[in-house]
């Protein structure tokens, strides 16, 4: 998993959530302070441990070795499970496939919290199996606090593990261990829980899973490509078969099932009354997969290795258990490294600069070749702010605008711009602008809801024709100059298309 997860770390580019990530954990602690109060609450504990991390060196490889690190973590801790709950080629085998599943090996490479909410999580579940055994349940419910201040929706790994607790037939002593442990998580995440529901307008944007969504996350969880996937979902079903174990007992699958499924499935059903759900939150669930799989796996080894030795006449049988054993550990590491090899592919074209939702160090590229000294630039929307912000290099000696605050003095993600009224007049006494935008925006395709976006594209699509420009994703760097003699649209005109 570490060397997955190095490998071509420095991809040339931060993505929008990443460049936030990083512009605000360059921040002073009063500044980020500040910022939390208003917006990214559920992030305030990554963004103060990322302070420290880019105080040593402020780049791309710094921001994710945070990420790398935790996903290595969580093989590891994937592999001890596999070891306690079963033996130790179980462990070997769950933490193998773990670290070559494309979707931890994405999340590994982000400068974003998800990977170290992935390592908490299942660190929880194995501080629960020791206390299940007899071990103190305090260890447990602090790891698990921590871990939800990473992210409040790894709360949902109380439900996964009471239905562990239930599949076990645990005795009442259990219970209430698990139980004390349980309110106290969920008092110490309550402060956060308060706070960021008053910052739910963040997720304004989600929309309500669908069955197509839930088919998505499996094939993510078990193996992108058709011939993986069906591989580790007959083992899958095949790892069912352990579920239930001796009373008090917590099975391998009696674990990795409801890790798996209880948290991704309550956050899908919360979502069809209010939008939560993205599969980077319940990325802790995928740790169940490979255990699941790797049950599987031992089961079927076990039931060859007994068809196998009942067809051989007796004679050291110590010998022949011990070739068996080890033929089918290297067995499955074939297995594993078959897998990699099918799904390299993906793995390299994850690692690739577009392969995000965005490039901002393309873009802050394509403004460096374009814009000189005292030139004026606008972002449409405000958030695209971030893109200068992240790589301030790229523009520096240039005019932003509309803005009236700084993002870091204002305590916002992308600083405070004039209001509409205001806007209006400083783009009337320009004669060009670069323009920093949402390509669906300038095209007429996404209609702005914010005031000032409105005035930002009504004036442009109005005012100004478009000259040079350049288009990296979704996102276009363009030069928009004023017609000495400019023929006004209608206010209810639609937007001039999009030249190409």
């Amino acid at each position: 998993m570490l060397a997955l997860g190095l490998w071509r770390l420095d991809r040339g580019g931060m993505w929008r959530d990443e460049a936030v990530t990083f512009q605000v954990g360059r921040r002073t602690l009063p500044q980020i302070w500040l910022l939390l109060h208003d917006v990214d609450a559920v992030h305030g504990l990554y963004y103060l441990l990322l302070h420290a991390v880019l105080a040593v060196h402020p780049d791309e490889i710094v921001l994710r070795l945070p990420s790398v690190c935790a996903a290595a973590g969580t093989a590891g801790l994937v592999a001890a499970l596999g070891t306690r709950l079963v033996r130790p080629r179980v462990g070997l085998w769950a933490g193998l496939l773990y670290a070559v599943t494309p979707m931890a090996g994405h999340y590994a490479q982000e400068g974003r919290s998800y990977a170290l909410v992935a390592a908490g999580a299942t660190g929880a579940s194995l501080l629960f199996v020791r206390a299940v055994r007899g071990g103190s349940w305090w260890p447990y419910g602090a790891v698990l606090a921590l871990t939800c201040w990473l992210h409040e929706f790894a709360v949902l790994v109380l439900l996964a593990h009471a239905v562990s607790l239930a599949l076990a037939r645990a005795g009442a002593r259990v219970w209430r261990g698990w139980g004390r442990s349980a309110v106290a998580v969920v008092l110490a995440l309550l402060p956060m829980a308060l706070v960021s529901r008053e910052q739910a307008a963040q997720l304004a944007w989600l929309r309500a899973p669908t069955t197509g969504t839930a088919e998505r996350l499996l094939y993510r969880f078990l193996g992108p490509t058709a011939p993986v996937f069906w591989v580790c979902a007959g083992l899958a079903v095949v790892g069912l078969a352990g579920l239930v174990g001796r009373r008090g007992e917590v099975t391998c699958a009696g674990l990795a099932l409801p890790v798996a499924v209880v948290p991704p499935v309550a956050l899908m059903l919360a979502s069809q009354a209010s939008p939560l759900y993205v599969d980077r939150y319940v990325l802790y669930a995928l740790s169940g997969a490979p255990l699941l799989v790797a049950c599987g796996a031992d089961r079927l080894a076990g039931a060859v290795g007994r068809l196998s030795a009942g067809g051989r006449p007796e004679g050291r049988p110590a010998a022949r258990s011990s070739g068996t054993a080890l033929a089918g550990v290297l067995a499955g590491v074939l297995a594993v490294t078959l897998s990699l090899v099918h799904q390299f592919p993906l793995l390299r074209q994850d690692r690739e600069p577009g392969s995000r939702a965005d490039d901002l160090g393309a873009v802050s590229r394509a403004a460096a070749r374009r814009t000189g000294p005292g030139d004026p630039v606008l972002f449409l929307p405000a958030a695209l702010r971030n893109v200068a912000l992240t790589y301030p290099g790229a523009f520096r000696g240039t005019r932003d605008v509309l803005l009236v605050a700084g993002a870091a003095e204002s305590g916002t993600l992308y600083g405070r711009e004039a209001g509409a009224a205001e806007a209006r007049r400083r783009l009337a006494g320009l004669s060009r602008v670069w323009v920093v935008a949402d390509g669906r925006l300038l095209a007429g395709r996404r209609a702005p809801r914010d005031p000032v976006e409105r005035v930002k594209a009504a004036v442009l699509w109005r005012e100004f024709t478009g000259r040079e420009q350049a288009v990296r994703g979704g996102t276009v760097v363009r030069l928009y100059v004023r017609p000495v003699s400019p023929r006004r649209l209608p206010p209810s005109a639609p937007p001039r298309p999009e030249r190409r």
